[in-house]
């Protein structure tokens, strides 16, 4: 391929087309193209074992335990509609099960990132730029959908220890998921014991199975996060004013940091927060610090009789989950939430408050009802809350 931008029109888009072919990888789905970059950035390009068979034994007979003990301190059920079930996966298992599990949320999140690209008529004419996007809308468009699910995905899948790395609500009949390489791996460079940190990460998982699996917390938690991943607006003149620093004729060099660019959530993210996402950030933030403070809560309450090592496993989780790298936080904020510090610490404060003022049995009451589910507010002053649970029915 010559180095030179060919001078007219015609060339051009049919230059661009092969260039941004090539650098999409344009064969196949944007589903197959979004698992299969997600793959190659969950293993490095690297092959994978598969999981020994023993240890697919040894997590379901802890995950047994944890059930059970999950179920006495909730009095919420961790399985519904038939026997808990767990998978035990590497990376490109968990990367496939995730895809396909958070499918309706992660196409509405990429197609309302697609829609802000600008559009050939926003464009001046005789503009490079409005060429380009006038001869590959359709194909950036694709492309962005694909990178967006799969660079999220595929980042997470480096970190995650099972299906709930974030407390996203996953389908009803969902299995479990636990991601064995990265648990036994965090085990060794802390020297932690591994046992006592696969039965920690399956009371993990098992608490978060229990109350995101309450019918009316996960479709609650899920329209929240569905209506904020469709409301990226367009902002042409914020978007343009980014990309206003490319030069179409310096030739291939210039379109491969474009196409870096618009793959880069991060930039679109900055442009186009709408408004309406600003008004459901606190509600997103007010529930998952609930339901976080809650699962922690109960954590500590079963964990300390079963795990030898509770205290020291515990320590080192908790860190590590505040100490998220770039690509979690950007992942969270494209979703509407940050599980910083202040957001656990905010959680853990409201179950203190309830508990101080209610006991256990107030707590239980949590997730009895929708209507119990806090307000912003009322995480931060838990006394409200009860409050406004103990009011007559109207």
């Amino acid at each position: 391929m010559s180095d030179d931008l060919p001078p007219d029109g015609e060339s051009l888009g049919a230059f661009l087309g092969e260039v941004m072919k090539m650098l999409s990888g344009a064969a196949g789905s944007p589903a197959g193209s979004a698992r299969d970059l997600a793959r190659s950035i969950a293993t490095g390009g690297e092959s994978e074992p598969n999981i020994d068979p023993k240890d697919r034994i040894k997590i379901e007979e802890l995950l047994r335990v944890a059930e059970l003990q999950v179920e006495s301190a909730t009095r919420l059920a961790v399985a519904r509609g038939g026997a808990l079930r767990v998978e035990v996966v590497n990376r490109s298992q968990w990367v496939d099960r995730t895809i396909e599990q958070y499918r309706p949320l992660l196409k509405a999140l990429a197609e309302s990132i697609s829609a802000v690209l600008p559009t050939p008529d926003e464009l001046p004419e005789n503009d490079p730029m409005g060429q380009m996007m006038a001869g590959l809308q359709q194909m950036l468009e694709s492309m962005l959908s694909a990178m967006t699910t799969g660079a999220m995905v595929g980042e997470l899948a480096q970190v995650a220890f099972g299906g709930f790395h974030l407390p996203l609500p996953r389908p009803a009949d969902a299995q479990l998921l636990v991601l064995l390489p990265n648990v036994d791996r965090f085990g060794q460079e802390w020297s932690l014991d591994a046992d006592d940190l696969r039965l920690w990460v399956c009371l993990h998982e098992a608490a978060h199975c229990a109350v995101l699996g309450v019918p009316h917390v996960g479709e609650r938690l899920r329209d929240l996060l569905q209506r904020y991943a469709g409301a990226f607006e367009r902002d042409p003149e914020t978007l343009r004013e980014r990309l206003s620093g490319f030069d179409l004729n310096a030739g291939p060099e210039a379109l491969i940091e474009l196409n870096r660019s618009l793959s880069d959530p991060e930039l679109i993210f900055g442009a186009v927060r709408s408004p309406m996402q600003a008004a459901l950030e606190p509600e997103i933030a007010a529930l998952l610090a609930a339901v976080g403070g809650y699962v922690d809560h109960v954590m500590d309450q079963t964990g300390g009789s079963i795990i030898g090592s509770y205290g020291r496993v515990t320590e080192a989780l908790r860190r590590r989950r505040t100490q998220a790298d770039g690509s979690d936080r950007l992942v969270e904020r494209l979703l509407g939430f940050e599980l910083d510090q202040s957001h656990f610490d905010r959680g853990s404060a409201f179950v203190e408050g309830v508990i101080e003022r209610a006991g256990t049995e107030g707590l239980d009451r949590l997730f009895e009802d929708p209507q119990h589910l806090p307000t912003p507010s009322e995480v931060d002053a838990p006394g409200l809350w009860l409050a406004r649970i103990d009011l007559p029915s109207i």
